[in-house]
């Protein structure tokens, strides 16, 4: 999973790259990360590349350098074989430990692919079929409105165009809380529609989620126990793991980082264990060249294994939700349509049709692409949040295996990341210039403190100390923070946890007698990850 990313924490867009890593690294003792690489001895016997080994490694290194990534895993898939492995950098930063082709990385929404592949298997088998209705196999199931529950299929699960907003539901797992798949669910009838049901698409995770319990309910199976068996067994994935807590074997993983003012630091793996089938899985190079094989053979494992039909990998790879096409890099590739299929972002580039997907949690991220036309698969994975670095590598290999005009991905996403970058700092610096020279609240502190609660995100209460208030969600300790006046009733929270780069505006409401009746928020500005999705609570204070 999701964010700065479509899908999960810092986390997962399809296509476009994410806007984290704005800032460049001039850090010369981190710089000489780059210069440490493990290439898997297979790669090195496999036929002449289109492009050349040391071409990717210059990119590689020129985009660790400027979205200071401290590990990067690279792979290509050609042809039924893995042509080229190789690991950059180091699997956390300031430690010796390099990653390789083994290294485990989170791969966060590119798992939904494998959610996807989990219910074909079941269509295969005749227990579902993707137009079911999904209250006829999770009675509990509700939405908004009482038509969109009742017309509800698995197939509108995986194709986010549930008429919800991006990342609706998203902070009942984001950060860590203590949510269960159930009480996640439920919490689907309290979330208002942006959009008329199937018309616009909103990438949305919870949907992964409610996806994956149509498994338990038809098989008797968790997600976890049935892709591990399904799939990453008879694929012979080890040591990839449905979620974090199942890796037999830590010594070998890519921690997750991220940049707070300005430097690069390691942080804690965030559980999300609650939306596993939206982005849990963790794997390495070898594991998911062996996926891409699969999904390139049309569901036969490398060792033969029919793991789905080729029919449902075509259902998997086809279109079902539009997406809008145009700007500059749609131009450049010649993309005339884009959408999302089955659990995979579908597009042309230059005359091909490209079935990709990206992934993210906090931390990290990772780069999935196919070329089914040309038997091609390519794998980027990062341990630090940018987006932009694995979109460089990605697509300056694709650009070799698609006879593409010269170009230089690392230059243009320094641009293009520079540019967005003053954009955002623009924006929070006309916000701290109006913080810094705010007067008093319109109303005494003790006003304002009290418990609130959102019919789907439960409560928050606001607590004075001594001259300030303070802000703490319930069922998580990540979201805590002192609120600073900002003007009259709006205050801003500047979260204790500073990695989250998600501070907000918080609006109180008050009512015609001059109490405080309610409160809402927004992220301050587009560096915040879509999954924070402050915008669609609406607490009302209860005392």
């Amino acid at each position: 999973m999701t964010k700065r990313y479509h899908g999960l924490k810092r986390r997962s867009r399809i296509f476009a790259a994410a806007p984290a890593g704005l800032r460049t690294w001039t850090c010369a003792a981190a710089a000489g990360l780059f210069l440490v690489a493990a290439q898997a001895p297979a790669a090195q016997t496999q036929p002449a590349l289109p492009i050349a080994p040391a071409k990717i490694d210059e990119t590689v290194a020129r985009a660790m350098e400027a979205f200071q990534v401290p590990g990067m895993a690279v792979g290509i898939v050609k042809d039924g074989k893995l042509v080229y492995a190789k690991g950059y950098g180091v699997r956390e930063a300031g430690k010796r430990g390099a990653v390789d082709t083994d290294t485990l990385f989170q791969i966060g929404s590119n798992t939904k692919a494998f959610t996807s592949a989990a219910l074909a298997i079941l269509v295969d088998e005749g227990k579902i079929g993707w137009n079911d209705k999904v209250i006829d196999h999770l009675p509990d199931f509700r939405m908004y409105d009482p038509y969109v529950t009742r017309e509800f299929t698995i197939r509108d699960l995986l194709t986010h165009r549930s008429g919800l907003g991006l990342g609706a539901g998203d902070l009942m797992f984001w950060p860590s809380t203590d949510f269960s798949r159930e009480e996640i669910m439920r919490g689907l009838r309290h979330l208002k529609p942006v959009s008329s049901f199937r018309t616009k698409f909103d990438y949305d995770n919870v949907m992964f989620m409610v996806a994956g319990q149509i498994i338990p309910a038809v098989t008797g199976q968790s997600w976890e126990d049935f892709v591990k068996a399904r799939i990453l067994d008879p694929l012979r994935m080890r040591p990839c793991a449905p979620t974090y807590g199942q890796i037999a074997d830590r010594s070998n993983f890519a921690s997750p980082h991220v940049v707070v003012e300005g430097k690069l630091r390691p942080v804690e793996v965030v559980s999300i264990d609650q939306v596993g089938p939206a982005g849990t899985i963790n794997c390495n190079i070898d594991g998911m060249s062996k996926w891409l094989m699969t999904q390139l053979a049309g569901g036969k494992a490398p060792n033969g294994k029919q793991v789905f039909s080729t029919q449902r990998r075509d259902e998997m790879w086809s279109m079902n939700t539009v997406l809008p096409v145009g700007g500059p890099v749609a131009a450049m590739n010649r993309t005339h349509f884009a959408g999302y299929a089955l659990g995979w972002g579908v597009q042309d580039v230059f005359g091909y049709k490209k079935v990709a997907h990206t992934g993210g949690v906090l931390g990290t991220v990772t780069w999935v692409a196919m070329i089914p036309e040309l038997n091609l698969g390519v794998l980027v994975f990062t341990n630090q949040q940018s987006g932009a670095a694995m979109d460089t590598v990605g697509n300056q290999i694709l650009d070799a295996y698609l006879g593409a005009p010269k170009r230089d991905w690392v230059a243009m996403a320094i641009a293009q990341n520079q540019q967005r970058g003053n954009e955002v700092d623009a924006v929070e610096q006309e916000v701290a210039r109006i913080a810094a020279s705010a007067g008093p609240p319109s109303l005494p502190l003790d006003a304002y403190a009290g418990r609130y609660n959102d019919p789907w995100r439960g409560d928050a209460t606001i607590r004075r100390e001594g001259d300030r208030l303070v802000l703490k969600f319930s069922r998580t300790k990540h979201l805590e923070g002192p609120l600073t006046p900002y003007r009259g009733n709006i205050f801003i929270v500047r979260w204790n946890d500073r990695s989250m780069e998600a501070d907000a505006f918080v609006r109180f409401e008050e009512g015609f007698g001059g109490k405080v009746e309610g409160m809402t928020m927004q992220a301050i500005s587009a560096r915040t990850d879509f999954s924070f999705d402050f915008q669609d609570l609406d607490f009302k204070k209860v005392n």
